[in-house]
């Protein structure tokens, strides 16, 4: 990879308006599984993600499904990319209906692996802002990598032994459907069986690294009953259509909670919540 070129990508600044009306907020609380906001009711943590898709017209995006690079992020020649990782700080509620802003800045773009196994990682700071002020802070990791010749994913991590509580979601086809449209997103891996398996060597269908954002923080949230202040996640191992989303919290002591969400007994994100204050 050219590094000198992809440098000067850092500190680029994008900014976007975004809503989410009544209309949009029922088809997002039918596709999760959850109660309806109304106009003017606070959005669940999170939810300012569908706010803002990346609209692009059709004859942008690439073949799997993403707009073409070198738009905004860098144009790094490696065909997957992922989100791996978020951080994020809750400043200020966002309610349904509320003109929102999102300015988002690329912080640095890191070239990591090997050259038998390159990968870079891209990390951007999204602020939104509503009437208000600022609603949250993120920071956002996005990782490259090579397509492999076959499927080759990292060693699986066992679930936690003893959990504080756990639960079991269902995820169907359509659910992975309707979440690609909410959020706007053409991924391939996502709906088109045929092209996860031959082009990505995915053994089928990807559940969504932010779908599984949102089951953890809606387990967390119910475990607490309000929203944490910060929250932290990190894809660990892919999950796929076919089994279950087994979420699971621990209590860490200082009145956070870890957060494991998996399959067939092994890990494929964790999270933290930490809320200010007692919980």
């Amino acid at each position: 990879m050219d590094m000198l070129n992809t440098q000067a990508w850092v500190g680029r600044v994008r900014e976007a308006t975004g809503t989410l009306s009544e209309a949009e907020a029922a088809r997002i609380a039918a596709t999760l599984g959850t109660p309806t906001p109304r106009r003017g009711d606070v959005l669940p943590p999170l939810w300012h993600w569908f706010a803002f898709p990346d609209v692009v017209e059709e004859a942008e995006l690439a073949e799997d499904g993403h707009p073409r690079r070198g738009a905004f992020l860098p144009p790094l020649p490696l065909r997957r990319r992922m989100w791996a990782a978020g951080a994020l700080e809750f400043r200020a509620p966002a309610r349904v209906g509320e003109a929102l802003t999102c300015r988002s800045t690329i912080l640095s773009v890191a070239e990591k692996g090997s050259p038998a196994r390159p990968m870079a990682f891209v990390t951007l700071e999204h602020e939104v802002r509503g009437p208000g002020g600022l609603v949250a802070r993120e920071r956002q990791t996005l990782v490259y990598l090579d397509i492999p010749e076959t499927f080759t994913p990292p060693a699986k991590r066992a679930m936690p032994g003893a959990p504080d509580a756990q639960r079991s979601e269902a995820v169907s086809a359509a659910t992975l459907f309707r979440f690609s449209a909410v959020t706007f997103n053409a991924h391939r891996i996502h709906y088109d069986a045929d092209y996860t398996r031959a082009v990505e060597r995915y053994p089928g269908l990807v559940i969504h690294g932010p779908l599984q954002a949102l089951k953890l923080m809606a387990f967390a949230c119910d475990r607490r009953g309000r929203a944490p202040s910060h929250f932290e996640f990190r894809g660990v191992h892919p999950m796929f259509l076919g089994a279950n989303l087994d979420l699971a919290a621990c209590e860490d002591g200082d009145g956070g909670l870890r957060l494991v969400a998996g399959q067939d007994g092994h890990q494929g994100m964790t999270a933290t919540a930490i809320w200010e204050g007692r919980p």
